[in-house]
């Protein structure tokens, strides 16, 4: 399938028409052409996920920190 006559495509059928066969290769480039960049953004969704993750235990960590902080009762006794 091309582009021709103003931007309007053609196909591979008879008297340029597109036919299903058209169709399928176009959409086996285009998922041909997602894979590739998926297979080449893993690497980095792998690290975004492990900064992820430590965030989310640090967030928990801090959290759990602060309301125990709230929560505890100081005792002052004086003497005198």
């Amino acid at each position: 399938m091309s582009m021709h006559n103003g931007g309007r495509p053609h196909g591979s059928g008879p008297n340029g028409t597109i036919t299903v066969d058209d169709i399928r290769a176009k959409a086996r480039e285009i998922s041909d052409g997602a894979q590739v960049q998926l297979s080449q953004a893993k690497p980095a969704l792998n690290y975004v996920a492990i900064a992820a993750g430590a965030l989310v235990v640090v967030a928990v960590f801090w959290l759990g920190r602060h309301s125990g902080k709230k929560r505890s009762t100081v005792v002052e006794i004086l003497r005198g």
